[in-house]
Protein backbone atom coordinates (compact mmCIF):
# COMPACT_ATOMS: atom_id res chain seq x y z
CA UNK A 1 0.00 0.00 0.00
CA UNK A 2 1.34 3.51 -1.10
CA UNK A 3 2.41 5.77 2.13
CA UNK A 4 0.08 8.54 1.93
CA UNK A 5 2.82 10.95 2.72
CA UNK A 6 4.29 9.87 -0.80
CA UNK A 7 0.68 10.68 -2.04
CA UNK A 8 1.23 14.27 -0.53
CA UNK A 9 4.48 14.54 -2.05
CA UNK A 10 2.68 13.84 -5.74
CA UNK A 11 0.33 16.51 -5.05
CA UNK A 12 3.01 18.71 -3.78
CA UNK A 13 4.72 18.58 -7.10
CA UNK A 14 1.95 18.63 -9.50
CA UNK A 15 1.35 22.30 -7.86
CA UNK A 16 4.82 23.71 -8.15
CA UNK A 17 4.83 22.15 -11.48
CA UNK A 18 1.30 24.48 -12.16
CA UNK A 19 2.36 27.39 -10.64
CA UNK A 20 5.62 27.38 -12.61
CA UNK A 21 4.38 26.95 -15.56
CA UNK A 22 1.20 29.64 -14.46
CA UNK A 23 4.55 32.08 -14.06
CA UNK A 24 6.27 31.32 -17.37
CA UNK A 25 3.06 31.50 -19.80
CA UNK A 26 1.66 35.03 -18.65
CA UNK A 27 5.22 36.31 -18.29
CA UNK A 28 5.46 35.39 -21.92
CA UNK A 29 2.38 36.18 -23.02
CA UNK A 30 3.23 39.70 -21.65
CA UNK A 31 6.02 39.72 -24.20
CA UNK A 32 4.68 38.82 -26.84
CA UNK A 33 2.47 41.70 -26.06
CA UNK A 34 4.91 44.13 -25.86
CA UNK A 35 7.68 43.24 -28.77
CA UNK A 36 4.47 42.71 -31.18
CA UNK A 37 3.29 46.45 -30.39
CA UNK A 38 7.40 47.35 -30.04
CA UNK A 39 7.92 45.30 -33.59
CA UNK A 40 5.13 47.07 -34.99
CA UNK A 41 5.77 50.90 -34.38
CA UNK A 42 9.70 50.42 -34.86
CA UNK A 43 9.17 48.90 -37.92
CA UNK A 44 6.83 52.03 -39.58
CA UNK A 45 9.17 54.27 -38.11
CA UNK A 46 11.92 52.67 -39.88
CA UNK A 47 10.67 52.67 -42.74
CA UNK A 48 9.24 56.11 -43.15
CA UNK A 49 12.53 57.81 -41.98
CA UNK A 50 15.11 55.16 -43.62
CA UNK A 51 16.66 54.50 -40.68
CA UNK A 52 18.20 50.55 -40.90
CA UNK A 53 19.26 51.02 -37.07
CA UNK A 54 15.57 51.47 -36.14
CA UNK A 55 14.40 48.87 -38.43
CA UNK A 56 16.79 46.18 -37.26
CA UNK A 57 15.64 47.02 -33.34
CA UNK A 58 12.13 46.17 -34.70
CA UNK A 59 13.54 42.79 -36.07
CA UNK A 60 15.05 42.26 -32.78
CA UNK A 61 11.88 42.80 -30.84
CA UNK A 62 10.14 40.43 -33.36
CA UNK A 63 12.60 37.28 -32.90
CA UNK A 64 11.93 38.63 -28.92
CA UNK A 65 8.26 37.64 -29.32
CA UNK A 66 9.19 34.49 -31.39
CA UNK A 67 11.52 33.65 -28.25
CA UNK A 68 8.52 34.07 -26.14
CA UNK A 69 5.98 31.17 -27.71
CA UNK A 70 8.54 29.31 -28.05
CA UNK A 71 9.00 29.66 -24.33
CA UNK A 72 5.39 28.44 -23.82
CA UNK A 73 5.34 25.63 -25.82
CA UNK A 74 8.41 24.27 -24.02
CA UNK A 75 6.93 25.26 -20.89
CA UNK A 76 3.45 23.50 -21.77
CA UNK A 77 5.11 20.07 -23.18
CA UNK A 78 7.94 19.91 -20.23
CA UNK A 79 5.15 20.19 -17.43
CA UNK A 80 3.79 16.98 -18.43
CA UNK A 81 3.33 14.54 -16.29
CA UNK A 82 5.50 11.34 -16.22
CA UNK A 83 4.14 8.01 -18.21
CA UNK A 84 5.15 4.82 -19.01
CA UNK A 85 7.90 5.89 -21.90
CA UNK A 86 8.89 8.48 -19.91
CA UNK A 87 8.97 8.06 -16.26
CA UNK A 88 11.07 10.98 -15.07
CA UNK A 89 8.85 13.20 -17.11
CA UNK A 90 9.65 15.80 -19.85
CA UNK A 91 11.18 18.68 -18.31
CA UNK A 92 14.62 18.60 -20.17
CA UNK A 93 11.56 19.58 -23.66
CA UNK A 94 12.54 23.55 -22.23
CA UNK A 95 16.10 22.92 -22.54
CA UNK A 96 15.22 21.91 -26.46
CA UNK A 97 13.38 25.12 -26.32
CA UNK A 98 15.82 27.46 -24.96
CA UNK A 99 18.08 26.04 -27.95
CA UNK A 100 15.15 26.86 -30.99
CA UNK A 101 15.34 30.52 -29.32
CA UNK A 102 18.86 30.66 -29.33
CA UNK A 103 18.62 29.63 -33.20
CA UNK A 104 16.48 32.68 -33.80
CA UNK A 105 18.49 35.06 -31.77
CA UNK A 106 21.59 34.44 -33.93
CA UNK A 107 19.43 34.18 -37.69
CA UNK A 108 18.27 37.57 -36.33
CA UNK A 109 21.93 38.73 -35.10
CA UNK A 110 23.48 37.51 -38.74
CA UNK A 111 21.04 38.41 -41.37
CA UNK A 112 20.87 42.32 -38.93
CA UNK A 113 24.92 42.46 -39.63
CA UNK A 114 24.25 41.73 -43.66
CA UNK A 115 21.57 44.26 -44.30
CA UNK A 116 23.67 46.68 -41.77
CA UNK A 117 26.87 46.35 -43.99
CA UNK A 118 25.32 47.11 -46.90
CA UNK A 119 24.10 49.86 -46.20
CA UNK A 120 27.47 51.06 -45.11
CA UNK A 121 28.63 50.11 -48.89
CA UNK A 122 25.90 51.69 -50.09
CA UNK A 123 24.63 54.13 -47.68
CA UNK A 124 21.10 56.41 -47.45
CA UNK A 125 20.07 59.39 -45.65
CA UNK A 126 17.74 58.78 -42.84
CA UNK A 127 14.87 61.26 -41.93
CA UNK A 128 13.89 61.32 -38.48
CA UNK A 129 9.94 62.56 -37.35
CA UNK A 130 9.29 64.07 -33.97
CA UNK A 131 6.64 61.01 -33.50
CA UNK A 132 9.77 58.74 -34.30
CA UNK A 133 11.72 60.15 -31.76
CA UNK A 134 8.68 60.07 -29.18
CA UNK A 135 8.27 56.52 -30.29
CA UNK A 136 12.35 55.23 -29.78
CA UNK A 137 12.07 56.57 -26.62
CA UNK A 138 9.09 55.41 -25.51
CA UNK A 139 10.51 51.73 -26.68
CA UNK A 140 13.66 52.12 -24.70
CA UNK A 141 11.55 52.67 -21.24
CA UNK A 142 8.88 49.88 -21.96
CA UNK A 143 12.11 47.53 -22.11
CA UNK A 144 13.55 48.52 -19.01
CA UNK A 145 10.01 48.07 -17.07
CA UNK A 146 9.57 44.96 -19.65
CA UNK A 147 13.08 43.20 -18.65
CA UNK A 148 12.96 44.17 -14.88
CA UNK A 149 9.60 42.28 -14.61
CA UNK A 150 10.79 39.31 -16.65
CA UNK A 151 13.58 38.11 -15.02
CA UNK A 152 11.96 38.82 -11.61
CA UNK A 153 9.58 36.58 -12.83
CA UNK A 154 12.24 33.79 -14.66
CA UNK A 155 13.83 33.93 -10.73
CA UNK A 156 10.81 33.02 -8.76
CA UNK A 157 9.77 30.25 -11.26
CA UNK A 158 13.72 29.35 -12.06
CA UNK A 159 13.33 29.87 -15.33
CA UNK A 160 16.48 29.71 -17.46
CA UNK A 161 14.31 31.27 -20.72
CA UNK A 162 12.99 33.94 -18.61
CA UNK A 163 15.95 34.96 -16.77
CA UNK A 164 17.38 34.94 -20.51
CA UNK A 165 14.57 36.63 -21.91
CA UNK A 166 14.48 39.67 -19.16
CA UNK A 167 18.63 40.05 -19.61
CA UNK A 168 17.58 40.75 -23.32
CA UNK A 169 14.86 43.19 -22.71
CA UNK A 170 16.99 45.46 -20.56
CA UNK A 171 20.25 44.97 -23.14
CA UNK A 172 17.83 45.82 -25.96
CA UNK A 173 17.05 49.35 -24.18
CA UNK A 174 20.60 50.05 -24.35
CA UNK A 175 20.57 49.31 -27.48
CA UNK A 176 17.75 51.50 -28.38
CA UNK A 177 19.31 54.57 -26.55
CA UNK A 178 22.22 54.17 -28.76
CA UNK A 179 19.33 54.34 -31.51
CA UNK A 180 18.17 57.47 -30.10
CA UNK A 181 21.35 58.95 -29.77
CA UNK A 182 22.48 58.02 -33.34
CA UNK A 183 19.04 59.91 -34.66
CA UNK A 184 19.76 63.01 -31.97
CA UNK A 185 23.48 63.11 -33.66
CA UNK A 186 22.09 63.29 -37.22
CA UNK A 187 19.67 65.54 -36.34
CA UNK A 188 22.10 68.01 -34.56
CA UNK A 189 24.90 67.54 -36.52
CA UNK A 190 24.60 65.73 -40.08
CA UNK A 191 26.27 62.79 -39.24
CA UNK A 192 25.27 59.53 -40.06
CA UNK A 193 26.11 56.48 -37.91
CA UNK A 194 22.77 55.40 -38.57
CA UNK A 195 23.84 51.51 -40.72
CA UNK A 196 27.13 51.63 -37.86
CA UNK A 197 25.25 51.29 -34.80
CA UNK A 198 22.88 48.88 -37.52
CA UNK A 199 26.09 46.27 -37.19
CA UNK A 200 27.19 47.20 -33.00
CA UNK A 201 23.24 45.62 -32.37
CA UNK A 202 24.08 43.02 -34.70
CA UNK A 203 27.36 41.83 -32.88
CA UNK A 204 25.35 42.22 -29.77
CA UNK A 205 22.50 40.07 -30.88
CA UNK A 206 24.98 37.41 -32.59
CA UNK A 207 26.82 37.40 -29.04
CA UNK A 208 23.87 36.98 -26.62
CA UNK A 209 22.68 34.11 -29.12
CA UNK A 210 25.91 32.44 -28.71
CA UNK A 211 25.75 32.61 -24.89
CA UNK A 212 22.34 31.34 -25.13
CA UNK A 213 23.31 28.61 -27.15
CA UNK A 214 26.18 27.25 -24.77
CA UNK A 215 24.17 27.41 -21.40
CA UNK A 216 21.01 25.11 -23.10
CA UNK A 217 24.08 22.65 -24.14
CA UNK A 218 25.41 22.37 -21.05
CA UNK A 219 22.22 21.94 -19.52
CA UNK A 220 21.62 19.02 -22.20
CA UNK A 221 24.71 17.78 -21.72
CA UNK A 222 24.71 17.57 -17.76
CA UNK A 223 27.02 19.48 -15.53
CA UNK A 224 27.56 19.65 -12.10
CA UNK A 225 24.64 20.83 -9.73
CA UNK A 226 24.81 23.19 -7.42
CA UNK A 227 27.54 22.93 -4.61
CA UNK A 228 24.96 24.64 -2.25
CA UNK A 229 21.88 22.67 -3.08
CA UNK A 230 24.31 19.58 -1.92
CA UNK A 231 25.27 21.73 0.57
CA UNK A 232 21.73 22.03 2.31
CA UNK A 233 20.33 18.72 1.55
CA UNK A 234 23.32 16.78 3.52
CA UNK A 235 22.61 19.61 6.30
CA UNK A 236 18.93 18.74 6.65
CA UNK A 237 20.11 14.90 6.50
CA UNK A 238 22.24 15.26 9.54
CA UNK A 239 19.84 17.47 11.37
CA UNK A 240 18.20 14.20 12.31
CA UNK A 241 19.07 12.78 15.89
CA UNK A 242 19.60 9.40 14.39
CA UNK A 243 21.74 9.94 11.64
CA UNK A 244 25.45 9.67 12.03
CA UNK A 245 26.48 11.24 8.81
CA UNK A 246 25.20 11.70 4.93
CA UNK A 247 27.87 10.81 1.95
CA UNK A 248 27.86 10.08 -1.70
CA UNK A 249 25.19 12.04 -2.36
CA UNK A 250 24.14 12.49 -5.93
CA UNK A 251 22.05 14.38 -8.17
CA UNK A 252 20.42 14.03 -11.42
CA UNK A 253 18.77 16.66 -13.56
CA UNK A 254 15.60 16.22 -15.65
CA UNK A 255 14.71 20.09 -16.56
CA UNK A 256 14.54 23.09 -14.43
CA UNK A 257 13.33 22.30 -11.11
CA UNK A 258 13.35 18.55 -11.66
CA UNK A 259 16.45 16.75 -9.39
CA UNK A 260 15.93 13.32 -8.57
CA UNK A 261 18.79 11.98 -6.56
CA UNK A 262 20.30 9.50 -4.08
CA UNK A 263 22.60 9.24 -0.41
CA UNK A 264 24.05 6.78 1.47
CA UNK A 265 23.07 7.08 5.46
CA UNK A 266 25.19 6.18 8.38
CA UNK A 267 22.88 4.56 11.05
CA UNK A 268 23.11 3.15 14.42
CA UNK A 269 23.65 -0.94 14.02
CA UNK A 270 20.36 -1.14 16.46
CA UNK A 271 18.01 0.23 14.80
CA UNK A 272 15.28 -2.20 13.13
CA UNK A 273 14.15 -2.58 9.47
CA UNK A 274 10.82 -0.52 10.18
CA UNK A 275 12.45 2.30 11.81
CA UNK A 276 14.93 2.70 9.26
CA UNK A 277 12.55 3.06 6.68
CA UNK A 278 10.04 4.94 8.46
CA UNK A 279 13.47 7.30 9.23
CA UNK A 280 14.06 7.35 5.27
CA UNK A 281 10.21 7.94 4.14
CA UNK A 282 10.81 11.61 6.42
CA UNK A 283 13.70 12.36 5.47
CA UNK A 284 12.77 11.91 1.42
CA UNK A 285 9.64 14.24 2.77
CA UNK A 286 11.60 16.73 4.45
CA UNK A 287 14.71 17.45 1.29
CA UNK A 288 11.70 17.66 -0.68
CA UNK A 289 9.50 20.21 1.05
CA UNK A 290 12.61 22.00 2.11
CA UNK A 291 14.51 21.71 -1.55
CA UNK A 292 12.51 20.25 -4.38
CA UNK A 293 14.68 17.39 -5.13
CA UNK A 294 13.33 13.62 -4.97
CA UNK A 295 15.56 11.34 -3.40
CA UNK A 296 14.73 8.19 -5.29
CA UNK A 297 17.50 5.93 -3.20
CA UNK A 298 18.70 5.98 0.26
CA UNK A 299 21.58 3.63 0.94
CA UNK A 300 22.30 2.54 4.90
CA UNK A 301 25.56 2.22 6.34
CA UNK A 302 25.86 0.36 9.72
Amino acid sequence: MKDPEMNNNDTHITALAYDREKIIVRTSIIGIIANVLLAAFKAAVGIISNSIAVTLDAVNNLSDALSSVITIIGAKLGAKKPDKKHPLGYGRIEYLSSMLVAAIVLYAGITSVVESVKKIIHPEAADYGTVSLIIIVVAVIVKLVLGSYVKKQGEKANSGALIASGKDASFDAILSASVLASAVIYLIWGVSLEAYVGVVISIVIIKAGIEMMNETLNDIIGQRSDAEIGKHIRQLINEEPEIRGAYDLTLFNYGPDKYYGSVHMELPDTMTIEEADLLTRRVQRKVFLETGVILTGIGVYS
